[in-house]
C-alpha cells in the first residue's frame, strides 16, 4: 500500500454525494472523470477538480 495524499473533509463529502447520485458515470480514467465533473459540478479550481477527479478514479476503482 503506498501513501497518497490526505483528502479534506469538504472534498471526501463531496465526491462521495457525486458518487451517490452520478456513480455509474465515473470511471476508472482520471481523464474521463475530469470531464465528468465539468458536466455534474460547478468546480472553480482546477486544482480541486482534479483532486475530485482522483478521489472519483480512486472510488471507481474499489467498486
Amino acid at each position: 500500500m503506498t501513501m497518497g495524499r490526505i483528502k479534506t473533509k469538504p472534498v471526501k463529502s463531496a465526491g462521495d454525494r457525486l458518487f451517490e447520485q452520478h456513480g455509474d458515470k465515473f470511471t476508472t480514467d482520471f481523464a474521463k472523470n475530469k470531464q465528468v465533473l465539468a458536466e455534474y459540478a460547478e468546480v472553480r479550481s482546477k486544482k480541486i477538480r482534479n483532486i475530485l477527479a482522483g478521489y472519483m478514479t480512486k472510488k471507481a476503482k474499489q467498486r
